[in-house]
């Protein structure tokens, strides 16, 4: 593995007064591969102006101004946010969604993986025959 070392230490990131956060799990779960490129650069600019409660109350005209993006492809861009569940969306304002936990898969009972299995063998043996 290659020796990180930085590059500009005089432009090290510190963290401001007023911040806001990306959860690395956008990358990991692959949230922003099922989105397009103007649903990602939405999704960065309400995460950055999103209060504590990841509220925005941006106009879609000013949204549109700032991304630099037709009404109609605004529209296309939070439709991708909203069904990927990322955002959720009441003109005018805009949540920033707590991303869903991972559910693990329930164990199964003991007895369940046992009948399951004699199951299997019956149906193999009654092959065999």
């Amino acid at each position: 593995m290659p020796s990180k070392r930085v590059i500009c230490p005089e432009r090290i990131r510190q963290i401001p007064a007023h911040f806001s956060w990306v959860d690395h799990r956008l990358v990991r779960e692959r949230y922003l591969e099922r989105c397009d490129a103007c649903a990602a650069a939405l999704y960065l600019f309400l995460v950055t102006v999103a209060d504590a409660q990841g509220l925005s109350y941006y106009a879609d005209a000013t949204l549109a101004r700032r991304l630099s993006m037709a009404p109609a492809r605004l529209e296309m861009a939070r439709s991708d946010l909203i069904r990927v569940g990322l955002i959720a969306w009441q003109g005018p304002i805009y949540q920033v969604l707590a991303l869903d936990a991972p559910v693990p898969a329930p164990p199964l009972p003991h007895a369940d993986v046992t009948t399951q299995l004699e199951r299997l063998h019956a149906a193999l043996g009654k092959r065999r025959a």
